[in-house]
């Protein structure tokens, strides 16, 4: 995919470019930056983090990365979180986009992130992570760009979902300990935690009616005769066929969802978060059935309805199942209209199941 959110030592990770939360000054510290300096070489690397001297907050900086799975390392510097009112969120908005940029420069296929200044500087972690995102995707969405980004997190506690973002899709969590994290966090009870929820799905609700014209009328939330009720029209595999082709095909499927919503090719991988060399293999019919979380990172960045999607989903064999909760949290992403797949795969890691979108090796 060309963003992915994944769990690992960052100083594990193969990409071109390693970027590391660093000191300001030419030495290390602890947390990431001291795992980057063992790993890489810590002698080779202060000889060379020494010659580019202090590095202000925001900026970045590259050296090599000596004994690391990686071409690169791009060091960058981030807030240390006061109040929020210090700058805090420029600079830490200006890490990413400098770090990008350079590796942009230096022609890197794939980088690695961890989530700068979460740690001993203190920056909220589900601030951090939507800053992350939200750079990290509007970079991606550049014409001039073609590049894999990681985002890494060592683990469970170092992963927060925004607030609202969890109450959506929080009846889909079925970790307690998920939860619990969650209402210590806050600090909510009970009582306050189920307050949040419903609020939130009345939100959700409200939305899905404004996509779809009010005409599921009074509806619950994540009702299955509301999301699987039948589409007006039979679905008819013809429609789908080429004139020569002989066989009904997924291809022949996203060909016409391609055409019917006027998407370029360019546009379409990286609106699904699909990496555009396994994108070219699906269109070149190399890949004739892709993996259902492509399908479904498909219905998503087509933005595609829950008809359509399930006219997507039978090109290639598959189809939505009410009992599945990552099918049911799909269908909400496709419904509600939420086509960032920082939220969505987000969503997915703190749900437990398959993030969505296609890489190249995949």
């Amino acid at each position: 995919m060309p963003f992915q959110i994944i769990r690992n030592d960052i100083t594990k990770v193969k990409a071109d470019a390693i970027v590391n939360s660093a000191n300001p000054k030419p030495i290390f510290a602890d947390g990431t930056d001291a795992a980057i300096y063992k790993a890489a070489g810590e002698d080779l690397l202060l000889a060379e983090r020494r010659k580019i001297g202090n590095i202000a907050r925001g900026d970045a900086a590259v050296t090599p990365a000596f004994s690391l799975s990686a071409k690169y390392i791009i060091h960058t510097v981030g807030p240390v979180w006061v109040d929020g009112n210090q700058g805090e969120f420029d600079i830490l908005k200006n890490c990413y986009r400098n770090s990008l940029e350079k590796a942009h420069e230096l022609k890197c296929e794939s980088i690695a992130f961890p989530l700068i200044s979460t740690g001993v500087y203190g920056f909220p972690k589900d601030k951090a992570l939507k800053i992350a995102m939200n750079e990290i995707s509007d970079f991606l969405f550049r014409d001039d760009v073609d590049m894999q980004v990681n985002l890494v997190v060592f683990d469970d506690g170092s992963f927060r979902l925004s607030k609202n973002l969890f109450y959506e899709i929080a009846s889909y969590i079925d970790d307690e300990s998920v939860v619990e994290a969650y209402k210590k966090e806050y600090e909510l009870s009970d009582e306050e935690y189920m307050d949040e929820v419903s609020r939130s799905k009345r939100h959700s609700e409200r939305i899905i009616l404004q996509r779809n014209g009010g005409r599921y009328g009074n509806i619950r939330h994540f009702d299955s005769e509301h999301f699987f009720q039948k589409p007006e029209k039979e679905f008819d595999p013809s429609l789908f066929m080429h004139e020569k082709s002989d066989d009904f095909s997924f291809r022949d499927a996203l060909f016409r969802y391609l055409n019917e919503k006027n998407i370029d090719n360019n546009d379409a991988y990286k609106r699904s978060n699909i990496d555009r060399r396994a994108f070219a293999k699906i269109l070149s019919g190399e890949t004739k059935v892709p993996k259902k979380s492509t399908v479904f990172a498909f219905c998503i960045g087509l933005d595609l309805s829950i008809p359509e999607s399930e006219e997507l989903l039978a090109s290639a064999g598959m189809a939505f199942t009410p009992s599945n909760n990552w099918d049911r949290l799909v269908m909400h992403f496709i419904e509600t209209g939420n086509k960032d797949f920082g939220d969505i795969n987000s969503a997915m890691i703190a749900c437990k199941h398959p993030q969505l979108g296609l890489s190249f090796d995949d």
